[in-house]
């Protein structure tokens, strides 16, 4: 499976996270590991309208689980008794099959996330994205953590990096658009916008799409969000 659009896989272009880091594909992901965050750098999907139609039938849930393929990945004692979510970065919902699906429960696949976040805006963007999968066939995806300035919050035995931000890009082949969501990852009333893929890139260091063209990372696609709410555009940017 090519989880990099254009056959290229997202590129760190500037390092936020010093130290080792591993590059660990699955069924239906790939995964830049850090050694230091004790988590994904970086997320890589490639989506089907057929595969999140039939992520949609599949109801099974799975447990959480230590990824050992590497030796530094956050075992679950780290969230233990944490006002954190697990929150994943690949979703489980946008996975079709059961194999797929019970990967995206690894700890090298989830990050700190606040329950205000992850089981609010968080989980209306993830499902917007696999509308939008529907209506334009095909995307590719990438999520990831901003950790923003030091000092980073840490969690539990192995310090976990909490991120200050979590993003998700979003490309279309098809229409040769791109746009990227960012969400404050805050324990209250968290703050989430849309911007160009080129703006992720400056603020995180991490440009998920690095065979697309510069013109199209450049402008923002506007990706949907809840009709009910408002949308202000504020320097290019879209606001919710």
């Amino acid at each position: 499976m090519n989880f990099g659009a254009n056959e290229a896989l997202p590129l760190l272009v500037r390092v936020e996270v010093p130290g080792p880091a591993s590059l660990l594909c699955n069924q239906g992901y790939a995964v830049l590991a850090s050694g230091v965050s004790h988590g994904p750098l970086w997320v890589a999907e490639h989506l089907w309208s057929d595969d999140i139609e039939a992520a949609g039938r599949l109801k099974l849930r799975w447990r959480f689980y230590q990824d050992y393929r590497v030796s530094w990945a956050a075992s679950l004692a780290d969230y233990h008794g944490s006002i954190y979510d697990r929150g994943h970065m690949a979703p489980s919902g946008d996975q079709p099959d059961p194999t797929a699906r019970a990967e995206t429960y690894a700890t090298t696949n989830i990050i700190p996330q606040t329950a205000a976040l992850n089981e609010n805006k968080w989980a209306h963007i993830e499902q917007h994205v696999r509308d939008l999968t529907e209506k334009e066939g095909e995307l590719y995806v990438v999520t990831g953590p901003d950790f923003g300035r030091a000092p980073v919050e840490l969690l539990g035995p192995d310090h976990v990096y909490v991120p200050a931000r979590v993003w998700k890009a979003v490309y279309s082949p098809s229409s040769n658009r791109a746009g990227a969501y960012v969400c404050d990852n805050v324990q209250q009333r968290p703050h989430c916008e849309q911007e160009s893929v080129q703006d992720l890139t400056q603020q995180t260091g991490v440009d998920p799409f690095p065979q697309v063209a510069a013109s199209v990372k450049a402008r923002a696609w506007l990706l949907p969000w809840n009709q009910s709410r408002a949308l202000y555009i504020v320097q290019h940017s879209v606001s919710f």
